[in-house]
C-alpha cells in the first residue's frame, strides 16, 4: 500500500481562512468527457483538467482499451489518442476504484457493438442503481446481463433511437443513454433527464464531435443519430463543487475567500443559503467573494436533483450547521449513505439525531479535536473544514479520498492561514 493512500490530514483548530483561490476544471465533467472520447479515433486535447488522483485512474482505464494518455499537470491538459481498434473490456483492476468508469459503457456499446464493463467502485455514499443505465441501452436496442461482477452490452445489429423516459433524472444514465444514443440509427427522446452544468459540458464536447444534440439543461434532450464523429479540443468548465466547498468553509471559519475562476449560475441555491446563514456573498470580475464575519446562523437544507441543492455539498451543509445559531433539518435525497459522514461529526462534539433521511442538527459554539476517518470525497474535506473550527488538534484519516477531488487542499488551506499538514 502506497504512503499516499496512508496519509492523513492534521489539523489545528482556530483559523479563519481568508484570502484567494482558483477553480480548476469540474472533476465530474472532465473524467466523463474523458470517457466521450473513445467514441471516434483520433488526438484529443482537454483543457482545464484538474490534478486529482481520478484523473489519474480514468487515465489508466482509457491506457487499458487501447489509448495513448499524457497528462501534464503544469498545463492542465490531457491528451489522449483512440486508436482505431479498441478494446471494448473495462477490467475490474481499473475499475473498482472509479464510479466514473461506468462511463466508458455508452460509448463502448455505441461504438463498437459490445462493451464489457466492471461494476464499479468509489466513494462509500450509498446505491447507485445501475438498472437507469442499462434498461435505456435495451429501450435502444441493446442486450444487457450481469455477469461475474461485469455489465455485458452488445448490439451487434447497431442501436436504434427510441423514447426512453428515466423514473429518475440520474446524471450518470443520462450519460450513458445520450452518448450511446448519439451513434444510434433515428432519433432519441430522452424524457427526464438530468440537468446538471456537467452534463450540459459533455453534450456541448459532443456536439463539437459532430453529435445532433437538442435540449441540453431541460428535462428533455432530443438527439438525432449520426454516422461518425471526430476528435476536438475542449475546455472543461469549473468545478461548482469544489466552488460550493470554498464558499461554504469561508462562512465555516468566519473567514473571507475570493473564489476566482467560479461560475455563480451554477450555484445558485447554495449561495442563497449561505446568505441566509449571514454570510455576504459578491460578484467579483472573475469568480465570487465570500465573507462571514459573526457565527453562521441556521439553514435547512434538502438535497435534489440540479438545480436543487447537490448532494455533494451536503456535508459542508451539516458541519456549518453543526457550529451555526440555532437549529435545522438537512433532509437527503439522493444518496442515503451520505449520513455515515455525521458518525465521525459525532466525535467532533457535534449534536445530531439522524432518522431515516434527515438529520437533526443542534449548533454549538465549538466542535472538540478528535481522530475521525473520511469514508469518501466530500466527507474528507467536510471533516478537515470541521477540525479547523474544533479546539485542539484534529486527524483525518483517509487523505487520498480528498485527493481525489481536490487538487492540492491541504497547500490551498495554508495558503488561506490554516495550520493544516499530511502526515503518514
Amino acid at each position: 500500500m502506497s504512503e499516499a493512500v496512508l496519509d492523513r490530514f492534521q489539523i489545528f483548530g482556530g483559523s479563519s481562512l481568508i484570502g484567494d483561490v482558483s477553480i480548476s476544471g469540474a472533476k465530474n465533467s472532465i473524467l466523463k468527457l474523458m470517457a466521450v472520447t473513445l467514441m471516434a479515433p483520433g488526438k484529443y486535447k482537454l483543457q482545464n483538467v484538474p490534478d486529482i488522483a481520478d484523473v489519474t485512474m480514468m487515465g489508466e482505464l482509457l491506457v487499458s482499451l487501447g489509448c495513448e494518455v499524457k497528462h501534464d499537470t503544469l498545463k492542465c491538459e490531457v491528451e489522449i489518442i483512440v486508436p482505431e481498434k479498441l478494446g471494448h473490456r473495462a477490467e475490474y483492476q481499473f475499475v473498482r476504484k472509479l464510479r466514473a468508469s461506468i462511463n466508458a459503457l455508452g460509448p463502448l456499446v455505441a461504438r463498437l457493438g459490445r462493451a464489457e464493463v466492471a461494476l464499479p467502485g468509489g466513494d462509500a455514499i450509498g446505491s447507485r442503481g445501475l438498472d437507469f443505465h442499462t434498461r435505456g441501452l435495451v429501450e435502444l436496442g441493446a442486450e444487457t446481463t450481469n455477469e461475474h461482477g461485469y455489465i455485458i452490452a452488445s448490439a451487434p445489429k447497431g442501436l436504434k433511437g427510441a423514447r426512453v423516459e428515466l423514473d429518475f433524472p440520474s446524471v450518470g444514465a443520462t450519460e450513458n443513454i445520450m452518448t450511446a444514443a448519439v451513434l444510434a440509427k433515428g432519433r432519441t427522446i430522452l424524457e427526464n433527464a438530468a440537468r446538471e452544468p456537467d452534463l450540459i459540458d459533455i453534450g456541448n464536447f459532443l456536439i463539437k464531435m459532430g453529435a445532433d444534440i437538442e435540449g441540453l439543461g431541460t428535462p428533455t434532450i432530443t438527439i438525432n443519430g449520426v454516422s461518425e464523429l471526430h476528435p476536438v479540443d475542449h475546455a472543461a468548465i469549473p468545478d461548482r463543487v469544489v466552488t460550493g466547498t470554498w464558499a461554504f468553509a469561508a462562512a465555516i471559519t468566519q473567514g473571507d475567500i475570493s473564489i476566482h475562476g467560479a461560475r455563480p449560475s451554477d450555484l445558485e441555491l447554495p449561495l442563497d443559503k449561505l446568505v441566509a446563514a449571514g454570510a455576504v456573498v459578491t460578484t467579483i470580475a472573475d469568480g465570487i467573494r465570500v465573507k462571514m464575519s459573526r457565527r453562521p446562523s441556521s439553514i435547512d437544507v434538502s438535497t435534489l436533483p440540479y438545480p436543487g441543492f447537490p448532494t455533494d455539498l451536503q456535508p459542508f451543509a451539516i458541519t456549518l450547521n453543526a457550529i451555526a445559531d440555532g437549529s435545522a433539518l438537512v433532509t437527503e435525497n439522493v444518496f442515503e449513505g451520505r449520513f455515515m459522514f455525521v458518525n465521525e461529526l459525532l466525535r467532533l462534539g457535534a449534536k445530531i439525531r439522524v432518522d431515516g433521511h434527515h438529520a437533526s442538527i443542534t449548533g454549538i459554539q465549538n466542535l472538540s479535536s478528535a481522530p475521525v476517518v473520511a469514508s469518501d470525497i466530500r466527507a474528507g474535506a467536510g471533516l478537515v473544514l470541521a477540525g479547523l473550527v474544533a479546539d485542539g488538534t484534529t486527524f483525518v484519516e483517509g487523505a487520498f479520498h480528498v485527493d481525489r477531488g481536490y487538487p492540492k487542499f491541504a497547500e490551498q488551506l495554508r495558503a488561506l492561514g490554516a495550520d493544516v499538514t499530511r502526515v503518514p
